[in-house]
């Protein structure tokens, strides 16, 4: 008899591995990256980044959340703080110098987070979309398991390999499945599909799932959306969970198409994702601080900007924050107000 599966079989996993769906892009292999090298040293196709820059104003969020509100801090990269009435999340908190393996090798951090991890708040809820460095920095989860304890909430694949690494209180979920965050909190959280892929070593690859998380509240909802290409997931996110107040989009490592299409929006396709989703507001992630593709360190804001006027999306329907800056968000109608 053959060996179980570990995960149900589906319509992106086969048991052991998880993969986009039929009919979508799957991701490039290891065999494509000396191609992409090759452009990079000799063709000299990637924009250079600044070697460091000056670390962003200390944030100053409310010391209180109406219930019909969130306040969103940018932290960097795809940190965000998520401060909801009774609750506050950290999305894939990465405070680590450098993405990479032995926390030594791998693109450095150019732009410095916003804050230390000691000087966050209280945190209830982590969620961690999947398992890449720059998502999943496990010294940054460690000291978090250890000083907030919060609960983890990720992805399939994910919960045994951090447990065994001394990160506990997780849960983990397949694409649409939900974990209710308590009575008090009155949170619900659903993992939901992204196109996209899992890896931390040429020999783990698409061992555990990757996805975004839709947060519900009674009086709205946001979406975060980690790691995304463009593809038909946007338009079902909306179709079963309702169009979000607020969502979080990836708008950088973009460049070279060839290459990224498959696993990255660029800021078009963000734009675009927005309108899918029918978000009343998106903000941008996912730039500014690492170079872990072509573009230049600015070429993301100016290609939403870009983007933006193509579609006709408003700068306050979808922006980007700078590092530190907090943005106080209603969940149900009405404006936007800076903090």
């Amino acid at each position: 008899m053959g060996a179980t599966p570990r995960f149900p079989v589906s319509d992106h996993c086969d048991g052991a591995r998880f993969f986009n769906p039929p009919g979508q892009p799957q991701a490039r292999s290891f065999f494509a990256l000396p191609r992409w090298w090759w452009e990079q040293n000799f063709l000299r196709r990637g924009t250079p980044w600044p070697r460091q820059l000056p670390a962003p104003p200390k944030p100053v969020w409310p010391s209180t959340v109406a219930p019909e509100s969130v306040a969103v801090t940018f932290i960097g990269h795809a940190t965000f703080l998520l401060q909801f009435a009774g609750v506050t999340v950290l999305t894939d908190p990465v405070f680590s110098q450098c993405v990479g393996p032995f926390g030594r090798l791998g693109p450095r951090r150019v732009r410095p987070a916003a804050l230390a991890l000691a000087e966050l708040p209280a945190i209830d809820i982590v969620l961690v979309t999947h398992n890449h460095y720059d998502h999943l920095d496990l010294p940054s989860l460690r000291w978090l398991a250890r000083e907030r304890r919060p609960l983890l909430v990720t992805t399939l694949g994910n919960q045994r390999w951090l447990e065994k690494r001394g990160v506990g209180n997780v849960v983990e979920l397949d694409w649409w499945q939900a974990h209710a965050c308590g009575a008090a909190a009155d949170l619900e959280i659903t993992c939901t599909p992204a196109q996209h892929f899992a890896a931390r070593s040429p020999w783990d690859r698409c061992r555990s799932l990757w996805g975004g998380f839709h947060l519900r509240t009674p009086r709205g909802a946001v979406y975060f959306c980690g790691d995304s290409g463009w593809g038909p997931h946007f338009a079902e996110i909306r179709a079963r969970l309702g169009a979000p107040a607020l969502a979080l989009l990836p708008v950088g490592a973009y460049e070279p198409r060839w290459f990224m299409a498959p696993v990255h929006v660029n800021p078009e396709e963000a734009v675009r994702a927005h309108l899918a989703l029918g978000a009343r507001r998106s903000m941008g992630m996912h730039f500014g601080a690492f170079q872990l593709t072509d573009e230049g360190i600015d070429a993301p804001v100016r290609d939403l900007a870009i983007a933006r006027d193509k579609y006709g999306v408003g700068a306050e329907e979808f922006a980007t924050l700078d590092g530190g800056e907090t943005s106080v968000t209603p969940l149900a109608s009405g404006g936007v107000s800076g903090v």
